[in-house]
């Protein structure tokens, strides 16, 4: 009863405030109310349904329990086994190591070869080397008006102490080579005035170095050598070379860091072959300091090199110095693991020229050098190398040098006015003429290796030169290549080729007149023909220490000439021995 008239009484309340309202007759407006509730889902409870679902069926059979029973009988046998026996295997001895050998050749053309090497441990730490070499020549070329006797003797011993933590040695010696200046034709001469040459050209080489190397150390190795070189018509040059090298790190990577002082100074006892007289002689001294730091970045396929060379170049003889900055960079990154690596760099030195290098270069200079530095601006180079097959290597690289005062190889003029003790003014001695060259250069490279026994390569070279005096390159071939293969045939004989081809070159033949400038002498080009030559060897080992060898050189007996006038022996053959022992 009072729940119907609480309600009764809201309900009359109710349109009571309707009416009030709805009397009202103020504008009340419009307004837009929005209402945000966040999101908020919920997942419900999954039921998962059972696999094998549990069967109330009647049908079902029960398993019966099963036993077993096993019925032994004996048998009857009379086999009896052998005892077993291991197989033998037969152990082969092992190679016997000898620390010393003796080698011994004869030819035609009266050549000879002798060869000695002895490698000894003086203890667990220490070993001294020592090597003897000979090789000379007493036979006579044709059409040639001089004597082409030569010989080479070098004797070397060498000393290395390594420790834990350091490891030093040093090393001496000393050679002695003989070469004529023969580039004289037959019948070029009078027989009278060819019989007054004195052609005979000594040159005398002793050195000694030393290294050390430390583990652990900021300081890494240093290498010291000097050399002092002379001849027989009383030219004599000093060589000293100090290079040190240190290693610090720097964050993940390392810095290292290479020194060298390189310093050489000589003497020329006459003046250049194109003056009137062989006076003044011809003094020079070039000091080199330099600082190379590079950073090596190793990653996975990436190896980077960066780096500068800074170097003060300095005349000593005539009080002039230059500094030059050359780049050192160098990259290489593996494309297809082995089968494709890509490399490339730009490089640059500045080249400390000696007569010492001048003569293993071209043993038929004249003692009458100018002596200057060369200037290598860059050496920029892009290859590809790798392994097409486990067996087949190649290379691939293509270059693009720039030098200043690069040193070429010309024609000494005949000046037969000149009255030197030697005979090298008769045309038949190279001088060094400098120029500004840049090379573009193409090298391929394939190397096939058929089994551990049979290997064998080939490569080829591509030039072109671009000289600021818009001469030819003196004397340096357009394009070479050769090809070598190395063949072990059983246990007992080996043998092996190399073949090589050198194209054209080009020089200058020059006449001097008393009284007149050389740019005015009278002058001839001449143009070298390629060549090609063929050399083999064969051997065959008697025993554990005793060999025997047979060498063919020249096969297709060419006469040619690897210097105007020069020409080589026909086919030569040279057999000898090789003696294996201790001492």
């Amino acid at each position: 009863m009072h729940k119907h008239i609480k309600l009764s009484i809201f309900a009359i309340l109710g349109f009571l405030q309707i009416g009030l309202a709805q009397d009202d007759k103020k504008d009340l407006g419009t307004e837009t109310v929005t209402v945000v509730k966040a999101y908020s889902p919920t997942i419900s409870d999954a039921f998962k349904v059972k696999s094998v679902p549990t069967l109330n069926d009647s049908i079902v059979l029960q398993k019966k329990p099963i036993n077993y029973s096993i019925f032994s009988v004996p048998v009857a046998s009379t086999f009896t086994p052998s005892k077993g026996k291991a197989s033998g295997v037969e152990k082969l001895p092992p190679e016997k190591i000898y620390n010393s050998y003796a080698s011994i050749g004869l030819g035609n053309y009266n050549n000879a070869l002798a060869d000695f090497y002895t490698s000894s441990a003086l203890n667990r730490d220490e070993r001294l080397d020592i090597s003897l070499n000979h090789h000379s020549s007493r036979g006579e070329i044709d059409g040639t008006a001089l004597d082409n006797v030569f010989y080479n003797t070098k004797l070397d011993a060498n000393y290395t102490k390594r420790d834990r933590d350091i490891s030093w040695g040093g090393n001496i010696g000393a050679q002695h080579q003989l070469y004529n200046w023969y580039g004289i034709p037959n019948g070029y001469y009078t027989e009278e005035l060819v019989n007054g040459i004195e052609e005979k050209q000594n040159y005398f080489n002793a050195f000694a170095g030393g290294f050390v190397e430390l583990e652990d150390s900021f300081f890494k190795s240093a290498s010291l050598l000097y050399r002092r070189f002379w001849d027989a018509t009383k030219s004599g040059e000093n060589r000293a070379v100090l290079k040190p090298a240190f290693e610090f790190p720097l964050g993940d990577e390392l810095l290292t860091l290479k020194a060298k002082v390189d310093y050489v100074g000589g003497k020329f006892k006459n003046g250049q072959v194109r003056n009137e007289s062989n006076l003044p002689g011809i003094d020079y001294s070039h000091l080199q300091v330099g600082i190379n730091p590079n950073i090596n970045i190793l990653g996975d396929d990436l190896s980077l090199n960066l780096g500068v060379n800074l170097v003060y170049g300095m005349d000593l003889e005539n009080s002039e110095g230059n500094f030059y900055i050359y780049p050192t960079i160098t990259a290489s990154y593996r494309l297809l693991d082995e089968v494709a690596i890509a490399y490339g760099g730009v490089e640059g030195e500045l080249k400390q020229n000696s007569f010492y290098g001048f003569v293993e270069e071209n043993p038929y200079v004249s003692p009458t050098l100018d002596m200057q530095p060369t200037d290598q601006q860059y050496d920029a180079y892009i290859g590809l190398k790798g392994q097409l097959l486990p067996n087949l290597s190649y290379n691939l690289k293509g270059s693009y040098m720039a030098e200043n005062r690069k040193p070429l190889f010309l024609l000494n003029p005949e000046n037969t006015s000149r009255t030197d003790e030697k005979g090298y003014y008769y045309g038949n001695s190279f001088q060094v003429f400098y120029d500004d060259v840049k090379t573009l250069g193409i090298f391929g490279e394939l190397n096939v290796d058929v089994n551990r026994n049979f290997s064998l390569g080939v490569n080829a070279q591509v030039y072109d030169y671009d000289t600021e005096t818009d001469n030819p390159a003196w004397n340096l071939p357009g394009l070479t290549a050769s090809m070598f293969m190395d063949y072990q045939i059983g246990e007992k004989w080996f043998m092996g080729a190399n073949l090589f081809y050198v194209g054209e070159r080009d020089d200058l033949y020059t006449v001097a007149s008393p009284g007149t400038l050389p740019e005015d002498f009278a002058m001839t080009s001449v143009t070298l023909d390629s060549y090609f030559d063929a050399n083999a060897h064969i051997g065959y080992r008697i025993n554990g220490q005793l060999s025997v060898f047979a060498k063919a050189n020249n096969i297709a007996n060419q006469n040619y000439m690897r210097w105007n006038n020069y020409r080589v022996q026909g086919f030569q053959v040279l057999a000898g021995a090789t003696y294996k022992f201790d001492l």
